[in-house]
């Protein structure tokens, strides 16, 4: 046991263990302690169009709601900002508001518009505020201050009474829910798992392809190796997606249409994937992966399959912007079950993919090399 002990590849595991295990623990506990401490951070939209209660109303929930609240702005561009996840949750007050209180025997409605395009935590989340919400309204309508303000709209005093008495039947929530996503969480978690996937055979292959451009640089000439590797790394990433997404299909399908532009995306994924993880492991060689396996784990947060990003701590919030997961679990979320904003994400992307491309292209300049004689031996793997 002594002679385990000392021996170097056994104490390297060993420590490998414990950094991680301080690794997962410290990244699981900060990211996801944002849930429910940071439901604060969402944006919600009040579009009132009810020109008598309806502006008290929206100006007492706009005071009492935890969240970021927008009210200068119309359905019509709310609704936008609810596809593009700029918001995630508009509240309707429609014209007829005040009418409809003061009718005995007429039903209030107020309209909920939900984009279900999202993380099962934010949905979550946003229905159980519908029904605070729709409760909260229903106590404070019956208040006294209910009867001034039915007065203030010329209500007699006694038609203000009986009707706040009554009005914890009056309201109704009309919960208008946009982009639907299939039952079962294997769905939901679809497009975490496909981008997952993915990146960590990027990350696998990269150490190894870097290893055999250590290889063959030598003999094929230092930026003849380089191009080679860069043409292996589109083709691979253009083929090997079609396995994953056949296998996903196959079980849940969504059209062929749909399956094109999926299989597209992932063979941009996993391409800007191998150039990401491959920065490390130019610089570091085998060591690149001590620095790619924590990357992985941020990103799981960083992601925001689980999180949104505007609900993230700082520090994912600031990797999310840089991360190949982030782009692509929102681009699943748009092609899988609907969304806005693709164009903006598909840019990032590719910015992530082109500039670590560039990257590595300036640390391959950099590394020294020996040219070889074709009978010369193998290099190492990692130098």
């Amino acid at each position: 046991m002594k002679l385990f002990f000392k021996n170097k590849a056994v104490m390297s595991g060993v420590f490998m263990m414990i950094f991680y295990q301080i690794i997962m623990i410290g990244v699981f506990t900060s990211g996801y302690s944002a849930i429910p401490k940071n439901i604060g951070d969402l944006s919600v939209a009040i579009v009132n169009e009810d020109q008598q209660y309806g502006v008290e109303f929206a100006k007492q929930l706009e005071q009492d709601l935890p969240f970021h609240v927008q009210t200068n702005t119309n359905l019509k561009t709310a609704q936008q900002k609810l596809e593009d996840r700029d918001i995630y949750l508009i509240m309707h007050i429609p014209q007829d508001f005040t009418q409809k209180l003061s009718a005995p025997d007429q039903q209030v409605q107020l309209n909920y518009y939900i984009n279900q395009s999202n993380p099962a935590t934010t949905n979550s989340t946003v229905q159980n505020v519908v029904t605070q919400i729709t409760d909260k309204i229903s106590a404070q309508l019956q208040t006294n201050s209910i009867e001034g303000v039915l007065q203030n709209v010329k209500m007699p005093e006694a038609q203000a009474k009986e009707v706040a008495a009554d009005i914890v039947n009056k309201v109704h929530a009309n919960v208008v829910a946009s982009n639907p996503q299939p039952a079962g969480m294997h769905n939901q978690m679809a497009p975490m798992f496909l981008t997952m996937s993915s990146y960590v055979g990027a990350m696998i292959y990269s150490m190894m392809a870097i290893g055999a451009l250590n290889q063959l640089k030598g003999k094929l000439g230092k930026w003849k190796a380089f191009l080679s590797l860069q043409g292996t790394n589109a083709m691979i990433a253009l083929i090997v997606p079609l396995i994953g997404l056949s296998i996903y299909f196959a079980i849940h399908g969504y059209g062929a249409s749909t399956f094109v532009h999926m299989w597209l995306l992932h063979a941009l994924e996993l391409f800007a994937a191998i150039q990401f993880t491959s920065i490390f492991c130019l610089l570091f060689g085998q060591a690149g992966m001590m620095l790619n396996l924590p990357l992985l784990l941020i990103q799981t947060i960083a992601n925001g399959s689980v999180v949104p990003q505007v609900m993230m701590p700082g520090f994912f919030k600031a990797i999310s912007h840089i991360s190949v997961m982030f782009y692509t679990v929102q681009l699943d979320y748009n092609l899988l079950f609907g969304g806005g904003n693709s164009a903006f994400l598909l840019l990032g992307l590719v910015l992530v993919a082109v500039s670590a491309l560039t990257i590595n292209a300036v640390i391959h300049h950099f590394k020294p090399y020996s040219k070889l004689s074709p009978n010369a031996a193998p290099q190492p793997l990692f130098m």
